[in-house]
């Protein structure tokens, strides 16, 4: 494995490019449940409850590792914990291609690719938190936000490609293939970089959160990302489903628009909105960009559901807007937990900001879902309540945002 010595010969643009280019491979195949879920749905007799949950389970995972996995990089190198997880993501791929048939089996392989994920996301970022400056660090947090998102919206169109043409199965036997390239580029190419030691009476306990807990700044950035999450994977996990709901009522021909299409182009045009909402964040302040951003997803969830029902040419509208909206403040929102903590727990205070976002991941889909089977199934009233109950938790997050009042990041306007 490559040392310290030979991670300073590595520029900080390769460094962000390779471990970019390895979270393209591994979230490839993250989104091809959601793709197929109305097929999958029919294949296994699924209510929608039972589908939230496979759903959910990912985002269960993920959320009970991270605060392990990623706190474990403020002591170990972060590239061992991130090959650790690229290896969970490979299995639970793989095993789900060759092993899944029915609800049992795909929430205990689902909950294992989302263990992989808890150790993948956040300590990618962290690969790269350690070793760029502080003048770099919102821009690389961008960056790093990026590939996930353009690799997470071309996942639901290649779910649907793969599925169509070689079937279900295959399509999560190239996830894995696809994971596992990943595990190979990371090991070979990336330095190891093991965290500084530091005389034993300063060090702090490994998982003591009470520090990060206090970082005002850093959980006011952590709890608005938790309902952001929340309402992004909502939409990421049911967007497919509503708009078949919507073609199938209205007897509208998709045409080239088909649900998975949407939904990946609704996933593109977040990841640009992202990007440049973070831009916008360092030019005009992150709590301003954060609020609009907030308070314009709050009047597009109240309406989704009650007038998309109407026509499907309108669901696609209005849930692409939607989608830029959703993913305005995402990387504004990780960007200011990372640039607020400090420095020597930033592995813990990224693994607080990513489990309460998974957290808020998990109960997204589940919410939907038991909203769905409470109205008495799909129906437009069903679909806008259930986005509903996703704006009346925006407005519990936007005012808790206030009321905490962050810090802005050194270079943003009003820093």
């Amino acid at each position: 494995m490559p040392t310290d010595a030979t991670a300073s010969r590595v520029s900080a643009a390769r460094l962000v490019a390779v471990v970019c280019a390895a979270q393209v491979m591994v979230q490839i195949g993250a989104y091809f449940w959601p793709a197929l879920l109305p097929e999958m749905m029919r294949r296994w007799s699924l209510s929608n409850s039972e589908a939230g949950w496979i759903t959910a389970i990912f985002y269960a995972a993920y959320m009970v590792s991270v605060p392990v996995l990623v706190t474990l990089t403020d002591r170990i190198d972060a590239k061992r914990v991130y090959l650790f997880g690229v290896g969970c993501s490979v299995l639970g791929h793989l095993l789900f291609g060759l092993l899944a048939e029915g609800f049992w089996s795909a929430m205990a392989l689902r909950a294992l690719t989302g263990l992989g994920w808890a150790g993948t996301y956040m300590t990618g970022l962290k690969l790269l938190a350690d070793q760029v400056d502080a003048k770099m660090m919102s821009r690389a947090v961008t960056g790093h936000a990026a590939s996930i998102g353009i690799s997470g919206a071309l996942s639901f169109l290649c779910g649907d490609l793969i599925a169509e043409h070689a079937g279900w199965r295959a399509a999560f036997v190239l996830a894995g293939a696809s994971a596992a390239i990943a595990w190979l580029t990371v090991a070979l190419v990336v330095p190891g970089r093991q965290p500084p030691a530091r005389p034993a009476g300063q060090q702090p306990a490994l998982f003591d959160f009470r520090p990060v807990l206090r970082n005002r700044s850093a959980m006011a950035y952590a709890l608005a990302y938790c309902v952001h999450t929340l309402e992004m994977n909502a939409l990421r996990g049911w967007g497919v489903a509503f708009l078949a709901f919507v073609a199938a009522r209205t007897g509208a021909a998709e045409g080239a628009f088909s649900p998975t299409l949407v939904v990946t182009a609704l996933a593109l045009i977040g990841t640009t909105a992202s990007v440049a909402g973070n831009e916008a964040a360092i030019r005009l302040g992150r709590r301003r960009l954060v609020c609009t951003a907030m308070a314009l997803s709050i009047a597009f969830a109240a309406i989704l559901g009650f007038v998309g029902s109407l026509s499907y040419a309108v669901a696609v509208a209005l849930l692409l807007i939607y989608g830029a909206v959703v993913w305005l403040d995402s990387s504004s929102l990780t960007a200011g937990a990372a640039g607020t903590a400090e420095p020597s727990r930033r592995g813990a205070t990224l693994a607080v900001h990513s489990m309460l976002g998974y957290a808020g991941g998990f109960v997204g889909p589940l919410a939907v879902g038991w909203t769905l089977d409470l109205a008495g199934g799909m129906s437009p009233i069903a679909w806008g309540l259930a986005f509903l109950v996703v704006a009346v938790l925006m407005v519990l997050a936007l005012a808790t945002f206030v009321i905490i009042r962050p810090r802005e990041l050194a270079g943003d306007r009003g820093s």
